[in-house]
């Protein structure tokens, strides 16, 4: 009892009346504890701040980036690539030989090296190793060969034609591919950037129906992507599903799959961008831009190495004559023609500077409306005539080729237009045919200025693109000369007085340079902000196009 005394008296004495002192230090443990909880905040903060400050939000791997694009798809064949769905196509499906850079220059695609020998006629091109097509099976030589016979095949009608006209193609001892020209070629790594097919699938199909094989809607591919599926989504459109091809010869591609979604018109496009259905288009020009109210599009403008001319078909009795060409260039006003192509530069000559700086330019004689239309009237003999004008449903061509018209009459002519849609049936029986007296047509000058398709003799004809069925000698003359000429002076030269023999010949008027304008998710990467060759060159780097991001740790 005594023990039990004692041991309450203890607990009282160093515990109970303890507690009373605590109010004496309140004031430390509330500051400590402050303390401690400063010091857990600012580690808490300071690992939230480093964290932050070696991570970046960063396009990752993965994802769909879907391409509104104009025009039907009839064939995924990229021989046969003439709307612009199918174009679009056929560069994410198919590699070139040769291909050109975001420099404006040519350089190599499917081929190791390219290289000529002095005289500029036989070319030599070696393969990388280890290409294959999408289905495994190795790319060869025997495909680049099968390819350009098949270009060059005047059934086919393929679009790549006039490139490879009268080259003869075999593979030397050293398992190389032997090009050999007819003519000296400077710049002939130019015309390799021509899509190769697979012999192993089409080796066996008759050339004459070879549009028609099945490889047309389910092709074998060596680009970056590979056919996947189709989709029909309203009416008649559809959407291409495309898969990232593993063999792929420059590696990894970013995206998963690429859609082409096409579309009928113009209208069509802006609203599945409004919409948001669709990541990006090249399809829509300057002027629809106030169409586009959505604001999570943004706008890139590429300048691009084509031409729109009007050509004249000199074969055709009422624009066969010299003076009334050059009539017609000095009546119509091209201030209110190329009004409809605000944006785009104008084109007087079809030599860009981006390809060849010359000295001298020829005069173009003024306006003078009084004097042409009384010199029409005069090679008339007072008479109306009648001029068929053909033009393809793309870009500025449908209101530049009214105004056009507008101004014809104006001179005294009657005028009827047609506007075609640019399909293959388009190539067969208009440009083919040359079933025109104008075309409003834009064409692709390249990299190189390289004139021989379009105004050379040879290619008057229904495979040729001498769309003006333009025939001069001295021009066959200098044409060949700069494409054989290595001293640029002499070239210059030679198309310095090409371009004397244009102005007076009249085989075509030139109208604007075209950009390429690009409508895109702000969201997402797509090319870079360059100068292109053709708007088809936007996928050069397809393989860094990305629509996803993630977090990414930087290395401190």
């Amino acid at each position: 009892m005594k023990a039990s005394e004692e041991g309450k008296e203890h607990i009282k004495e160093n515990l109970i009346e303890r507690f009373s002192h605590i109010a004496n230090i309140r004031l430390l443990i509330l500051e400590w504890s402050l303390l401690v909880a400063a010091l857990i905040m600012l580690a808490v903060a300071q690992a939230f701040w480093f964290g932050n400050s070696y991570a970046e939000n960063v396009f990752v791997d993965g994802g769909t980036y879907t391409e509104a694009t104009l025009g039907e798809v009839k064939s995924m064949n990229p021989l046969f690539a003439n709307t612009s769905s199918e174009k679009v196509l056929s560069k994410l499906m198919f590699a070139t030989i040769s291909t050109d850079d975001y420099s404006g220059h040519a350089g190599t695609g499917l081929a190791e090296s390219i290289r000529s020998d002095e005289s500029g006629k036989i070319w030599t091109v070696k393969l990388r190793e280890g290409l294959k097509w999408s289905d495994g099976e190795p790319i060869t030589n025997e495909d680049v060969i099968f390819t350009a016979n098949l270009i060059k095949n005047p059934t086919v009608s393929s679009i790549y034609d006039s490139n490879l006209s009268n080259v003869k193609i075999s593979e030397n001892e050293q398992g190389e591919i032997v090009f050999d020209l007819p003519v000296s070629y400077a710049d002939f790594i130019t015309a390799l950037n021509f899509p190769v097919v697979p012999k192993h699938v089409l080796g066996e199909a008759d050339p004459k129906t070879l549009i028609e094989n099945n490889f047309s809607n389910a092709p074998v591919t060596s680009g970056a992507f590979s056919y996947n599926a189709t989709q029909i989504s309203a009416g008649e459109e559809k959407i291409y599903y495309l898969s990232a091809n593993p063999n792929y010869y420059l590696g990894n591609v970013m995206l998963n799959s690429f859609a082409v979604h096409t579309f009928n018109t113009k209208d069509d496009i802006v609203r599945a961008v409004n919409a948001g259905s669709v990541t990006g288009t090249a399809e829509l020009t300057e002027t629809e831009a106030d169409q586009v109210t959505t604001g999570q599009f943004l706008v890139k403008k590429s300048g691009l190495n084509s031409g729109a001319f009007i050509f004249f078909n000199t074969a055709h009795d009422v624009v066969k004559n010299t003076e009334m060409r050059a009539a017609i260039r000095q009546g119509i006003d091209m201030g209110k023609i190329r009004a409809e192509a605000a944006d785009d530069s104008a084109l007087d000559y079809p030599l860009l500077k981006s390809q060849i700086e010359l000295m001298n330019y020829p005069a173009i004689l003024e306006r003078d409306f009084e004097a042409a239309k009384a010199k029409i009237a005069e090679l008339s003999g007072g008479e109306a005539l009648h001029l068929e004008v053909a033009t393809v449903n793309s870009g500025y061509l449908p209101g530049v080729t009214e105004a056009i018209k507008s101004e014809l009459e104006s001179l005294g002519f009657e005028v009827n237009v047609t506007v075609y849609e640019e399909n293959q049936e388009f190539i067969n029986n208009v440009v083919s045919k040359r079933s025109y007296d104008i075309l409003v047509y834009e064409v692709e000058l390249g990299t190189d200025p390289d004139l021989l398709p379009y105004f050379h003799s040879s290619q008057a004809n229904s495979s040729g693109l001498n769309l003006s069925n333009y025939r001069d000698a001295l021009v066959d003359d200098l044409l060949l000369g700069a494409r054989d000429a290595t001293n640029n002076e002499v070239r210059v030269k030679k198309y310095e007085t090409f371009l004397e023999r244009f102005v007076s010949g009249v085989p075509a008027i030139g109208i604007y340079q075209p950009n390429l304008t690009y409508y895109y998710n702000k969201n997402v990467r797509t090319f870079n902000d360059v100068q292109l060759v053709t708007a088809l060159d936007r996928f050069t780097d397809i393989n860094e196009w990305a629509v996803n991001k993630g977090t990414k740790n930087k290395t401190p």
